[in-house]
């Protein structure tokens, strides 16, 4: 019996010993794990300006520094991107409009020469890529819309030095142009890369100089929309549609004053020149991120032949067309005697003489439907066609003549003077 409550007592003494010190123990983690959580919020509370006093207020020492690869790819091409500036001459016959009304003895043929001119003025500004140095020049490609008319031509390089620029060639059908510069202060030239392994949704930037160069070396980021678009090549004076381009498409940000400048994949490589974008649908519905750059297998190609020869050779037939839609419904059935099952083509409003079509028979008023086995419908598509092929090739050309479908075989010669030319005349 009493050594049944000795143990007893002993039991209990031992719980009640190890109550207290667990007890302890626990009140200690509980306290330590405040501890932490207090001394976090501390820390924490530490970093941020908590100053009651106003206009206390700092910056804090925390710097991010971030480089991803369009901030490489972009510091790769800047310095390589110029401002190009179209400058053209004024006329001021105007000016002072009593020069002639009181019979000044001064008005003699220099001073009428020199009222005839003024100082040269800037009418607009665009953007440029340098891409290479040889023999003391360096090269600039740009649109060539952005440079058309000019009567001198200034380039600002990155680091704000102007130059004087010239040109080397033009070419309105894919509406590039090719400068050249003293290479003496050019410190960086750009690399092309190969347009045709792009990617849609591939990252890419645009850089140059919207609205002018007072925005000089700007860039924005997109990604490619599409590889191949095709768009309509419209006449500046005319508004008439003389061809179609296979372009890039992208949603970067391209604006007034980026013309001519580079698209640049991650890796720093121009796949492009940006060239336009669209603002506004056929039905006049407002659309945003659709801009286009001219693909960098194509610039690379007319670049070269403008550096070598000036000008760019394609093939042609020497005739003048015009669209079969232009001319009314009683000359295609009284002059073309056309059948009422052909729709659309172009009509030869001339043909050239010693021309590769007068060779081959064709004359003036032939209607033509095919080549090489693709419909020809309009301007555009005849000349797409033909710039597809090398001058001394060979091609099938279907064509009706009094109602009746002809065929004939046409080896094609260097283009001479837009010898194939839209007409907006729907009579001959």
């Amino acid at each position: 019996m009493d050594k049944r409550k000795s143990t007893k007592g002993i039991s209990l003494w031992q719980i009640a010993i190890v109550a207290v010190i667990s007890a302890l123990i626990g009140g200690g983690i509980a306290y330590a794990g405040f501890t932490m959580l207090n001394n976090n919020t501390t820390n924490s509370a530490s970093s941020a300006d908590t100053s009651s006093s106003s206009g206390t207020t700092k910056v804090s020492n925390v710097s991010v520094k971030t480089s991803s690869s369009m901030t490489k790819a972009f510091s790769k091409v800047e310095g390589a991107v110029v401002s190009v500036i179209n400058q053209q001459r004024q006329s001021s016959s105007d000016d002072d409009i009593f020069s002639g009304m009181f019979g000044d003895s001064s008005d003699d043929s220099s001073s009428s020469s020199s009222s005839s001119s003024s100082d040269l003025e800037t009418v607009s500004e665009g953007s440029g890529l340098i891409y290479k140095k040889a023999d003391g020049k360096a090269y600039i490609v740009t649109n060539n819309h952005v440079v058309s008319g000019s009567d001198k031509i200034e380039v600002i390089l990155a680091d704000g030095t102007k130059l004087t620029a010239k040109t080397v060639g033009t070419d309105e059908t894919t509406d590039l142009a090719v400068l050249s510069i003293d290479s003496a202060k050019v410190t960086a030239v750009a690399t092309f890369g190969n347009s045709s392994t792009v990617t849609a949704g591939e990252p890419v930037i645009a850089i140059g100089s919207p609205l002018g160069s007072d925005y000089a070396t700007s860039v924005t980021q997109g990604i490619i929309s599409a590889k191949s678009r095709t768009i309509d090549v419209t006449d500046e004076d005319t508004n008439q549609v003389t061809g179609q381009a296979t372009v890039i498409q992208t949603d970067a940000a391209i604006n007034p004053g980026n013309s001519g400048g580079p698209l640049v994949n991650s890796s720093g490589q121009v796949i492009g020149i940006n060239s336009s974008k669209l603002a506004s649908s056929s039905d006049g519905t407002s659309v945003e991120g659709m801009g286009f750059a001219i693909p960098s297998d194509e610039v690379v190609q007319i670049a070269n032949q403008l550096v070598t020869n000036g000008k760019v050779s394609r093939p042609a037939l020497g005739v003048s067309v015009v669209d079969l839609t232009n001319i009314s419904a009683d000359q295609q059935k009284s002059t073309l005697k056309l059948p009422t099952t052909v729709t659309s083509g172009v009509v030869l409003a001339s043909v050239d003489s010693d021309s590769p079509a007068k060779t081959a028979g064709l004359k003036k008023y032939d209607t033509i439907v095919e080549i090489d086995g693709k419909k020809i419908d309009s301007i555009a598509t005849i000349h797409t066609v033909l710039y597809s092929h090398a001058i001394g090739d060979t091609v099938k050309v279907k064509y009706y003549r009094d109602g009746k479908l002809k065929e004939a075989s046409v080896t094609l010669n260097k283009e001479a003077s837009s010898s194939t030319s839209s007409s907006s005349s729907s009579s001959n």
